[in-house]
């Protein structure tokens, strides 16, 4: 069999889940997408920098030239504008002339604070009447060895790639100050990639709005120690399934730092119950062909669901600093990852955003799959074992945040 394409796709009743990475939030077949994050999932940041101008209270008495006082000068806080300065003079006679003077004068020192709303915080969330816009450009890799069964192909080695550039755009509108409503979107550019031992390497491109969805977020507890949020949200993943996501966060507040945690799940409903990767092409005779890696043939409805912990640190007055790590349960899988961000914004509105993050362990290392293969009747039929090793995922990326 001659191949030509290499692609996720959904085949009669087999759906095969994108490979895209999403920035934030999303659900693949091999999880390939970063799962850390729902849709401007943002809230009020827990740390403040603050510019602390001292209270002050000086009294200062003045003589004159016998060294005698005449005189009162005192400066004390008061959280208004400069007080007028008055001056009461003595009587004068013929004999002596006696002046005293009394001079009170207040200055506004009152002490003041000024807050900033860190864009890139993971509680980021617009106050009432305010709209929050994120644009999430990311570069993302996945990809795994293959070992397939010789009984049923004469190519048993291969290595599946994914490379992907995805344009991701979150919008976020304060409805109140607690209540947030959540629109996204992505699209992806994606090259799709079997590299054979032996037989020509297949790839395709795949270009296409593949996700999008609209949600809400409540920010039900914000003090001086703790912050947490509830976001409930659907998304679209185009021809492939509708998901149903929850997400909670809770932070701690230390310093110029907040402690969190995080836990979110996915309820998944396949447009089909088979998915997996799969490629279909023609064979050397013009004929239809193909293979497909099954990850699950049971999947009409399915769970997904991670947790983690991480850090967010305010370094300066405009740099930040984000640590993640998550665990989670993938339906066919389990995966770890770690993710580390550093933000820069220099005023209220705008910032920009660095990040990267890649998987430290993933049980499908190891994991041995079915394979379905194309026959000469164009239909799907059982194709022997497939065992996969090295797999891997990585993304890069950036974000530019705009708060108006």
């Amino acid at each position: 069999m001659k191949k030509h394409f290499s692609l996720f796709l959904m085949l009669a009743a087999i759906v095969a889940m994108p490979a895209g990475a999403a920035t934030n939030w999303g659900a693949t077949a091999g999880s390939t997408a970063d799962l850390t994050g729902a849709p401007a999932v943002r809230a009020n940041p827990a740390n403040v920098n603050y510019e602390k101008y001292e209270t002050r209270s000086t009294t200062r008495r003045y003589s004159n030239a016998g060294g005698q006082n005449v005189g009162t000068v005192q400066y004390t806080a008061q959280p208004t504008n400069r007080a007028q300065m008055y001056r009461t003079y003595g009587t004068n006679s013929a004999a002596t002339t006696t002046r005293t003077a009394t001079t009170n004068r207040t200055q506004t020192v009152r002490s003041a604070v000024k807050r900033k709303y860190y864009l890139a915080h993971p509680f980021f969330q617009p106050t009432e009447g305010k709209f929050g816009a994120i644009t999430d450009l990311s570069y993302n890799t996945a990809k795994y060895d293959l070992k397939l069964d010789p009984t049923y192909w004469s190519d048993t080695d291969a290595e599946w790639k994914m490379k992907q550039f995805s344009i991701k755009e979150d919008l976020s509108y304060g409805i109140t100050d607690r209540l947030a409503v959540l629109l996204m979107g992505r699209y992806d550019f994606s090259k799709y990639r079997f590299d054979w031992k032996i037989a020509p390497d297949d790839t395709m491109d795949d270009n296409d709005l593949n996700i999008f969805g609209a949600g809400l977020q409540w920010r039900f507890v914000d003090n001086e120690k703790w912050i947490a949020t509830l976001s409930g949200y659907y998304e679209r993943q185009k021809e492939i399934a509708n998901d149903f996501v929850l997400d909670f966060k809770a932070g701690y507040k230390i310093s110029k730092s907040t402690i969190y945690g995080l836990v979110r799940g996915w309820l998944i409903m396949f447009d089909d119950e088979i998915y997996g990767n799969g490629i279909i092409g023609k064979n050397d005779g013009g004929a239809d062909a193909g293979i497909f890696i099954v990850y699950d043939d049971d999947a009409k409805t399915s769970f997904f669901v991670e947790g983690g912990l991480g850090v967010f640190s305010v370094l300066d007055e405009d740099w930040t600093l984000n640590l993640e790590a998550m665990f989670g349960h993938y339906d066919w899988h389990n995966q770890a990852s770690i993710k580390g961000a550093i933000g820069w914004q220099p005023n209220d509105w705008f910032a920009l955003e660095l990040y990267a993050k890649t998987t430290f362990y993933d049980s499908a290392e190891g994991k041995t799959l079915d394979v379905l293969g194309m026959n000469t009747a164009g239909q799907w039929v059982g194709a022997g074992l497939s065992k996969l090793d090295n797999y891997n995922e990585t993304s890069f990326g950036g974000r530019i945040m705009f708060y108006f």
